[in-house]
């Protein structure tokens, strides 16, 4: 007998892809500096004479100080650590092969479904949410509902850091709707892709994954599973974190004006107005949904900065954050993008009981925001 459908949307169940290979702050900063010394021998005429700025070397404590990332896990490693290439080099695919994107991905949704016990035949939609997708079309969202053998229909969506938390509340809206009752979020990263690694400000910042994260009524859901209690979403403009690539601007890597087609931030900009903003939207929130924040169990923040969540979390719970009520993952897995505080709850949510609350919580470029207030169900 089916159970009957109750417009309640519940996380079901996550995944986590993460690639083997991984590259320590101290790899990276040996292949930086090898490439600063190669550039400024090159150019060391016109570095003489004051035509062009000679590089300075990266170090291990400058990359700890400034983000609390200590390793990353990438798709391409020994590419990336080439001073003479300082990018990730996949091979390209036939058109009939899986992509590199759905591929990871489907691998993250197997979990997902696995840990809910669900099978793809179960599930109504995919959307697939990322920050950059590996082409514009046919939508990563369908080749990964084709690889999982889904029916229904997909799409994409991209929100940057946000993505995952803006599919959750897509997912929730249509389980509330009574449109579908199994919608998966898939949120593949590859971000090395689009991060500069010649940029000393930035080349430590991020690293490749792929999460799932299942969305069910609460009708059909498993046991164990979490109550979505409340969403919220928020965007406002803004030019301090910005990657210009596209189909109408694209540049060769090293060409006039290439720098603004990867990843480019004003980051102590960026501190200063994201933490305010998105520490008042978690306790209007809170005080929205009638919970008191500082009784939330655990916080699963964004893992882009540890100075970010730190303070975030002292914000809201109104003291200084323990590991336990904020974990991180970023000191291993670096900036993810949108899924990086599906890891830190992928990895660190098992061991709360019934009736524990906690928040999902992403923030990034656009300014965009998001929001999702969960308690475990027994």
């Amino acid at each position: 007998m089916t159970a009957p459908l109750t417009g309640r949307p519940v996380i079901s169940g996550t995944g986590l892809f993460t690639p083997p290979e991984s590259i320590t702050n101290e790899e990276l900063v040996a292949s930086f500096n090898a490439f600063v010394d190669r550039h400024n021998a090159e150019h060391a005429e016109a570095i003489a004479s004051g035509t062009v700025e000679a590089l300075s070397h990266s170090s291990v404590e400058f990359i700890e100080k400034a983000s609390g990332i200590k390793a990353r896990h990438v798709m391409s490693k020994a590419a990336i650590l080439d001073p003479a290439t300082m990018c990730p080099r996949l091979p390209e695919r036939a058109n009939d092969e899986i992509s590199v994107m759905a591929e990871i991905g489907v691998a993250a949704a197997r979990q997902a479904l696995e840990r809910a016990g669900r099978k793809p035949e179960d599930v109504d939609a995919v959307l697939c949410a990322a920050s950059n997708m590996q082409r514009a079309y046919p939508a990563m969202a369908i080749e990964i509902q084709q690889a999982l053998g889904i029916e229904g229909f997909g799409f994409d969506m991209n929100v940057a850091c946000s993505s995952a938390t803006f599919g959750i509340q897509t997912a929730a809206d249509y389980v509330r709707a009574g449109n579908a009752k199994s919608v998966l979020v898939v949120s593949p990263e590859i971000t090395s892709g689009h991060l500069n690694w010649r940029d000393r400000d930035s080349h430590f910042i991020f690293g490749d994954v792929a999460t799932a994260v299942l969305v069910e009524d609460a009708g059909v859901a498993p046991a164990g599973h979490w109550e979505i209690l409340g969403t919220r979403l928020k965007t406002v403009f803004s030019n301090n974190i910005r990657n210009n690539f596209g189909f109408l601007n694209r540049a060769a890597p090293e060409g006039e004006g290439a720098a603004d087609k990867l990843f480019v931030q004003e980051g102590r900009k960026v501190f200063k107005e994201v933490v305010p903003m998105v520490a008042q939207m978690i306790l209007d929130e809170a005080d929205r949904l009638g919970l008191e924040p500082a009784m939330l169990r655990r916080l699963w923040l964004h893992q882009a900065n540890a100075g970010m969540n730190r303070l975030i979390a002292h914000k809201v719970l109104g003291h200084e954050a323990s590991d336990d009520e904020s974990p991180t993952v970023l000191d291993t897995y670096g900036n993810t993008s949108s899924a990086g505080s599906i890891i830190a709850f992928h990895k660190h949510s098992d061991d709360l009981g019934a009736g524990d609350t906690g928040l999902i919580c992403s923030f990034g470029a656009g300014y965009s925001a998001g929001t999702v207030f969960v308690r475990k169900v027994a």
